[in-house]
């Protein structure tokens, strides 16, 4: 393990959100991956609102549309700033932030997970 300072996006978009007739996020996610960043992840939120203040929920009994979506990308800030106008272009309606982060690596970074495991 070594620790070493890192960047977080944060990209807050709905799971309907859509660009090129697919998943924004997913299309995010393959974006990322084609220009070399290091991981992403997307999590799926139960409830939340936006900009509008309009409530989305996944409750029982209750048709969860809309549903709020996060992808987080780490990798450094200049790679994720040259990453940033990619998601400008595709994104309508969301919000993305940047931080810094305290990366701690574990195991091998060389190896490659394409069956869901976390993100490196």
């Amino acid at each position: 393990m070594f620790s070493e300072q890192g960047y977080l996006l944060r990209i807050y978009i709905s799971e309907d959100d859509r660009y090129d007739d697919q998943p924004l996020y997913g299309w995010i996610v393959r974006r990322a991956r084609e220009a070399g960043l290091a991981g992403a992840t997307v999590l799926r939120g139960l409830e939340g609102f936006g900009a509008r203040s309009h409530l989305h929920t996944a409750k029982i009994l209750r048709l969860s549309i809309g549903l709020p979506v996060v992808i987080e990308i780490v990798d450094s800030r200049e790679q994720l700033e040259r990453f940033l106008p990619v998601v400008e272009t595709a994104v309508a309606d969301g919000l993305a932030t940047l931080e810094t982060v305290a990366v701690h690596r574990y195991g091998d970074a060389g190896e490659d997970d394409d069956e869901g495991g976390a993100a490196t």
